[in-house]
Formats: structure tokens, C-alpha cells, sequence
């Protein structure tokens, strides 16, 4: 497996495809999903500001997945946070999530924070035990557009 930086102009199509799908797993609808444009935005500056946070990820030169990491303030602290942990449907369930929590903690910890966090979805039990068994903990139940848990692990 490869990480590399999103290139916003190379991966737009790919980005906004697995963001989507992304939604269709959590949710059974991409309807949450929104805006496209205000989508690369956003990831253009977390670009900007988090290059190594920002990630494709390959596997023979093919895009298998993404992963959106950033550096925020959570309850007047900074933490890290998991905006996504994405693979493509037939690269899940092959142990390769532990890939990416291990590439995301070392962004983390060399971003100097003491703890990260995640939402997931409580449908998406397949996500909750792998980031469980790497020793996240539910914090609490969140509800904007859907109900969520959200998850932390300290570092």
C-alpha cells in the first residue's frame, strides 16, 4: 500500500466518488453528502494546512481508498480528528484498517496531540470493531444530519 497526498486536480473524481460512497455505507444514502464544489474546497484547504493528513491511498498505482485527518479543537483542546477512514469495498475486511489507524496515529502523534477522535455510524459495526479492538472508546451519541458515535482514543 502507498499513501500519498491528494492532488485536488489528479483525484477531484475519485475523492468526491469514495466521500460519497463513504456516506452510502454510514448511512444507506449519500444525501448527507451535500455540495460537490464546497466538498473539494474544504479539502483543498485541509490540503493546504494538513498535506499528510490529506491521503489517497494505492495499491498498484490504483486508488483503494482515502483519508481525511486534521488537527481541531475539541472542548477547548486540541485533538486530532478522523474526517475519513475510506476503502474500497473490495479491500475491506482484509485487515488493511489497521494500516490506516496506524498511518493516522503517527500523523497524530507527530502532530503533538494527545488523543484523536471519530464519528461512526452505529449501522457501521464492521468500522466500530476494528476501532475498538484498536482501543477506541465511545465517548458519547451525536446527532446533526444522523446519528453518530463518537469515538476517541487517547495516544
Amino acid at each position: 500500500m502507498n499513501f500519498r497526498t491528494i492532488d485536488i486536480e489528479k483525484d477531484k473524481d475519485i475523492i468526491i466518488k469514495f466521500r460519497k460512497d463513504s456516506y452510502v455505507v454510514s448511512f444507506g444514502t449519500e444525501e448527507g453528502f451535500g455540495d460537490e464544489i464546497a466538498y473539494i474546497n474544504r479539502i483543498r484547504e485541509r490540503v493546504n494546512k494538513f498535506p499528510n493528513g490529506q491521503i489517497i491511498i494505492e495499491e498498484d498505482n490504483i486508488s483503494i481508498g482515502q483519508m481525511e485527518l486534521q488537527i481541531l479543537e475539541f472542548d477547548g483542546k486540541e485533538i486530532g480528528y478522523v474526517n475519513l477512514f475510506y476503502l474500497t469495498p473490495e479491500y475491506r475486511g482484509k485487515g488493511l484498517g489497521k494500516e490506516l489507524i496506524r498511518y493516522a496515529e503517527n500523523f497524530f502523534r507527530k502532530s503533538n496531540v494527545s488523543e484523536y477522535h471519530l464519528r461512526v455510524a452505529p449501522t457501521n459495526q464492521r468500522a466500530i470493531h476494528l476501532y475498538t479492538k484498536s482501543g477506541m472508546v465511545k465517548l458519547r451519541e451525536e446527532n446533526e444530519k444522523y446519528l453518530v458515535y463518537r469515538m476517541r482514543k487517547l495516544l
